[in-house]
């Protein structure tokens, strides 16, 4: 027995709103994987902490602070709306620009794929593909990626269930 999704409450049929947007971790880029693969690079635990976490982040969290404050500014947003994911480009905090789109009734499947580095960030890149298996869009360093991977899953499903939905009506309408 499937179970029927619910309709996201607020959430109109016929214009685009906005599920949810997240802010991508430093582990989206070279320097902040780096950071991160410095910080688990010794496996050694003192009291359960990885003798890196003792090391390393205190001294090296200028940089980390510098990297982090870059992408609030001038970084990337990720958002899904009932209609697709995007993503925004950033101009001092705020959206300025859109980067890139995907419908959500082109994805075909999600999948989380974490590079050396993005672990101790709690992050991982998204990868959408089409039903063809070609690759649609990169999500780059998603904190709780799979958090994130299933709410776009939710999104894709609810989306072709609204549009078989409304289909249904407008046959009935016509009849």
């Amino acid at each position: 027995m499937t179970s029927k999704l619910q309709a996201i409450s607020g959430v109109s049929s016929s214009s685009e709103a906005e599920v949810m947007t997240i802010y991508p971790s430093i582990g989206s880029t070279g320097l902040g994987r780096m950071l991160g693969s410095l910080y688990d690079s010794i496996p050694i635990k003192i009291n359960g902490i990885k003798l890196s976490y003792m090391m390393f982040p205190l001294p090296t969290a200028p940089v980390g602070l510098a990297l982090y404050s870059f992408l609030k500014a001038l970084g990337n947003t990720y958002q899904i709306t009932n209609r697709s994911v995007k993503i925004w480009q950033m101009l001092l905090g705020s959206r300025s620009s859109l980067a890139k789109q995907v419908a959500l009734t082109d994805i075909d499947r999600v999948e989380v794929v974490q590079l050396p580095g993005q672990a101790f960030y709690k992050a991982a890149d998204l990868v959408l593909f089409g039903a063809d298996g070609g690759t649609l869009l990169r999500l780059a360093g998603v904190p709780r990626a799979d958090v994130f991977r299933a709410t776009i899953m939710k999104a894709v499903a609810a989306r072709k269930q609204t549009i078989e939905a409304l289909a249904q009506i407008e046959a009935r309408q016509t009849t």
